[in-house]
């Protein structure tokens, strides 16, 4: 299933969030801000598919455009929109429009899980949630109240004095914004008590610490407290793929890692994620990277 929003238009004030952005960051790369968690994201052509993962966070594109990839669901969205991941998810991202003369803008939030469930206990919502769990990404148009507090965090970078006392002020009003609009239904099944959401990124959270380890669906469904069935049901519903599946990301995107940060074989770095057999580890890593362990390293060096 293909998930695929309109372009929709800034309102007025939106021209000076693109200027900030393009003159924050004025070359090709990633920009981390003195903003805790808020990274610029400039790109002067269109990227190859990347996967990579995304964890609880706000994206914005300023300028361009961007597609997300997650299991069969494709998001696209462009200026005027935004994307919330509410557990880590294993994607495929990449840049659809840009140029050198018009470059692709973009910032990415990290959000705060404890933050999130001070904020959605003191708050009414008019609809509860439905019992079933949901996609845990979603992309929809922004109100002008979500628009004007990101183009006010991004301002408030003019004034390194004033960002310890009020970007922690901002961030929170960012997520009420996105709790009360939207966005709301999918951070709010991260942080419902009992709520199958709520059950999926517990396991999610497990898995990320435990990925090397052999582990049975049984097992997963148990820390859940759901039946095998149900459990597998769920996780697809929240995370678009399989336990299993999920699984695989996790170790090839730390294989990859390894292999890049600590100069290692496919081989050790294969037996270091949990992969008892290179050949299978280099056959799947194959399908997701698009080369070969060695030629995808020696690749990504080159571009560093």
């Amino acid at each position: 299933m293909q998930t695929s929003l309109q372009t929709a238009a800034y309102p007025s004030s939106s021209p000076s969030l693109a200027d900030m952005v393009g003159n924050i960051i004025q070359a090709d790369g990633d920009c981390i801000t003195q903003v805790p968690g808020l990274i610029m994201v400039r790109r002067s052509k269109i990227t190859d598919p990347m996967p990579c993962f995304y964890g609880l966070g706000l994206g914005v594109t300023v300028q361009g455009s961007k597609r997300v990839n997650l299991g069969e669901e494709v998001f696209d969205y462009v200026p005027g929109q935004s994307l919330v991941t509410s557990v880590d998810l294993p994607v495929v991202s990449y840049v659809t429009a840009a140029s050198s003369t018009k470059p692709f803008l973009g910032m990415y939030l990290t959000l705060d899980a404890h933050t999130i469930t001070q904020c959605a206990a003191g708050m009414t919502f008019a609809a509860p949630l439905k019992a079933a769990s949901s996609l845990a990404m979603s992309v929809v148009n922004m109100d002008e109240g979500l628009l004007d507090a990101i183009t006010r965090l991004v301002r408030l970078l003019d004034e390194p004095q004033l960002v310890p006392m009020l970007a922690p002020l901002i961030q929170q009003e960012i997520i009420v914004r996105l709790l009360n609009g939207e966005h709301g239904p999918v951070l709010r099944h991260l942080v419902t008590a009992g709520s199958t959401g709520q059950q999926i990124a517990r396991v999610i959270a497990w898995l990320k610490q435990n990925y090397t380890e052999d582990v049975a669906i049984d097992e997963l469904a148990s820390k859940a407290h759901m039946s095998a069935s149900t459990f597998r049901l769920h996780f697809r519903t929240v995370a678009g793929m399989s336990p299993l599946q999920y699984l695989k990301h996790l170790r090839l995107q730390n294989a990859r890692q390894i292999m890049l940060i600590e100069d290692i074989d496919a081989s050790s770095a294969a037996l270091r994620v949990g992969y008892e057999s290179a050949s299978q580890f280099s056959r799947e890593y194959t399908r997701l990277f698009g080369e070969p362990p060695l030629r995808d390293i020696r690749r990504m060096r080159m571009g560093m």
